[in-house]
């Protein structure tokens, strides 16, 4: 392949987005834990799947990061998961040193490599990886909102009985309870939202988005979603390795956008293969505007709690 990949964390949402990326043949993908005996043997695993699926992409995994050598683009995977009853800032304070240790090691071995921040709570996790990392914003940011919004367009299909494949939807603000839902940029080919769905049932949309990893959670006990967040973080994988420029909604570094600043909070993003290659500023009501300084509001908290 002409193109290499780390996932850091061989867990659910870790081995499920490597497994992604080598079937695609995005890339070769280095898989990373703590556990080596785990990384390693499921990367033997899913290579012994290669020959029947027929792709050519190598997989390997262990404890050692020196096999990362050279990634273009580093998924950071690797921390505690969510427990029912727990909230995703929680996870704060253990889920920091994790980061901390795994963003030395990465930019260690791969100095221009693009980091993508998939650990909760991710808002806190991404200004961890660029504390540590001292990247440009370019080259470091987070999954959050390609996977809120997947789930709200979901929702959304679901209730008015049309295929997934015609619903886009946006959600803006931190990765947690307090995101912002936009249900006015929602569209089902091409026609607003608002136009084919009473205001109760967009809110009802609208917070079972804002519930969605609790949802599953809750459902699994012992764990927390992964086989969407593996998809998401994949589609931010192939926007930039095939310099697609999509426009996807990610946790980014804000300079002024949206009059926030030093903060990252999810927003649409252009995605190439230079990484995060502009934020795109959408036209916000005054209410929109309100929920998002809120949702800002408590992002700003967990990185103070950071010191």
């Amino acid at each position: 392949m002409d193109h290499k990949v780390t996932v850091v964390g061989a867990g659910n949402v870790g081995a499920t987005t490597a497994q992604r990326i080598a079937e695609a043949e995005l890339a070769d993908v280095v898989m990373v834990d703590i556990a080596a005996d785990l990384a390693t043997g499921k990367a033997l695993d899913m290579m012994e799947a290669a020959p029947v699926l027929g792709f050519n992409a190598k997989i390997s995994g262990g404890g050692d990061y020196a096999p990362s050598a050279g990634s273009d683009i580093c998924v950071v995977t690797a921390g505690l998961a969510r427990k029912p009853g727990m909230s995703r800032d929680d996870l704060l304070k253990k889920n920091t040193e994790i980061t901390e240790g795994v963003i030395a090691e990465l930019v260690k071995y791969s100095p221009d490599t693009i980091l993508i921040l998939v650990t909760n709570p991710l808002d806190a996790m991404c200004e961890v990886a660029r504390r540590v990392s001292k990247f440009p914003r370019q080259r470091v940011f987070g999954m959050a909102g390609v996977l809120d919004s997947a789930r709200m367009r979901l929702f959304i299909a679901e209730e008015l009985g049309v295929s997934v494949e015609d619903v886009t939807a946006f959600v803006l603000g931190g990765h947690g309870d307090t995101m912002v839902p936009l249900p006015r940029y929602a569209t089902v080919n091409g026609v607003p939202l608002p136009e084919l769905l009473a205001e109760d049932r967009i809110e009802a949309i609208n917070q079972r988005t804002r519930q969605g990893g609790a949802e599953i959670v809750n459902y699994y006990k012992t764990g927390s979603a992964y086989y969407a967040p593996s998809a998401s973080a994949f589609e931010m994988v192939a926007a930039i390795l095939r310099d697609k420029k999509k426009i996807l909604p990610c946790a980014a570094y804000l300079e002024g956008e949206y009059g926030l600043q030093g903060l990252f909070v999810g927003v649409p993003c252009r995605l190439g293969r230079a990484g995060l290659e502009e934020v795109i500023q959408l036209e916000l009501t005054a209410d929109e505007k309100t929920q998002l300084a809120s949702s800002a509001a408590a992002v700003r908290g967990l990185v103070e709690a950071l010191g």
